[in-house]
């Protein structure tokens, strides 16, 4: 079996339960769309400049960007949905309370991964608090799911603007009575609105992965549907803000001018905090968590999940050829902490030479590590101690024969 979680194993559901070999491609294309976002991660904090590369490695990097942490969350938000019953809840209060305490413990992890100092904005505390906000969503009809991941993607980069009218006494003030603060320095504030992966807007991610938990991915017309919604979703996202910012306001102007002033410098500009009201707003740059970002976003993430689940159904050889990859996206706590302390305690470039060689090692490396343990393990070792942790069983079973995958 093949579980598949955004950081740990999450959902005990195999290709048996959720329906036969259709659904089994749907897990293992699951699991490919994570592994496909653990590459996209390794090419954003490893990998070189887009902009010094050839044109097409260049433009695989580029979409990298911003785009593989937002599928991410839209896979958590799946995830959440399977554990708690895709059709309808199973076991209601059993599974409320795993994910909750699941929420916890990535909270504390995350913390503990952030107080190493590394150059990253670490994901996994902000999972920890997008759990915890989702328990009352666990139940919501796919329609509902959506229309609340609307509503978020809207309201949310809104509030987010929240610490730019708030007096600075009153964060500063909550800031020295947050623990989580006072350990890591990424506290509340950030966690829930100034960071990286601001819940306030982030939550939307999570959301829309939820409603298509509730969706039958397995079913070809379902699938041609959200392929267009997906489509459309990344028009109305990038499309529309492009149209924004470079014809109907000067907000490009302002951008292009902002980060030439950075560069010169010597230093990067982020809109998030540097830019305008309405720049913050209306961009659709990576990370930028606007709505229009967030809409984008969440389009891509559909093409890719959408893709990947229709792949590993039609093509049984693919699903033996990817199996390496497949078992990078089932262990991807693994290779997420994994590829902070390297960051943080080796020099790897130093050795390697340049970034692409670095992004080539990371790759390599953990597919290999992931495709040897996976035929032993069921579960990845930091998966496994998050499942018993959260009240699993005690015992690492053996993963199938390779037979189960293909």
């Amino acid at each position: 079996m093949m579980e598949f979680a955004p950081v740990g194993e999450l959902a005990e559901v195999t290709a048996a339960e959720q329906g036969g070999s259709s659904s089994g491609g749907r897990i293992l294309g699951i699991d490919l769309a994570r592994a496909l976002a653990v590459f996209g991660m390794f090419a954003v904090h490893v990998g070189p400049d887009p902009e010094s590369v050839s044109r097409l490695a260049g433009v695989v990097l580029w979409l990298a960007q911003g785009r593989s942490a937002a599928l991410f969350a839209t896979l958590a938000g799946l995830s959440l949905v399977l554990l708690a019953g895709r059709v309808r809840p199973v076991d209601s209060r059993r599974r409320v309370r795993r994910v909750a305490v699941r929420g916890g413990i990535l909270l504390v992890l995350g913390t503990l991964l952030t107080m190493l100092g590394t150059p990253i904005s670490v994901i996994i505390p902000y999972y920890g608090v997008f759990f915890l906000l989702a328990l009352p969503f666990l139940w919501w009809r796919a329609s509902a799911l959506a229309v609340a991941a609307l509503v978020v993607a809207a309201v949310g980069p809104v509030v987010a603007l929240a610490p730019m009218v708030i007096p600075g006494e009153w964060l500063d003030t909550f800031a020295a009575y947050d623990p989580v603060n006072m350990m890591s320095g990424r506290g509340f504030i950030d966690l829930l609105l100034a960071g990286a992966f601001p819940a306030v807007s982030w939550m939307a991610y999570v959301l829309a992965g939820m409603a298509l938990g509730r969706m039958d991915l397995a079913s070809t017309a379902a699938r041609v549907r959200l392929a267009g919604a997906g489509a459309g979703l990344c028009l109305a996202g990038y499309g529309v803000s492009w149209l924004v910012v470079n014809v109907f306001t000067g907000v490009g102007a302002e951008v292009a001018q902002g980060s030439a002033a950075a560069a010169a410098a010597g230093s990067e500009y982020i809109v998030q905090d540097q830019g305008s009201v309405a720049a913050r707003l209306l961009v659709a740059l990576p990370h930028s968590n606007t709505f229009f970002e967030i809409a984008g976003n969440i389009g891509v993430a559909i093409l890719v999940i959408v893709a990947a689940s229709a792949a590993m159904d039609a093509l049984p050889r693919l699903r033996r050829l990817a199996a390496p990859v497949v078992a990078v996206g089932a262990m991807s706590l693994t290779a997420y902490v994994a590829h902070l302390l390297v960051i943080r305690f080796v020099e790897a470039e130093r050795y390697l030479g340049s970034p692409t060689a670095v992004l080539v090692a990371f790759v390599l490396t953990i597919t290999v590590f992931a495709a040897v343990w996976s035929r032993f393990f069921r579960r990845g070792p930091l998966e496994y101690l998050l499942y018993v942790a959260s009240g699993g069983r005690r015992r690492a079973p053996r993963h199938p024969a390779p037979a189960a995958v293909s």
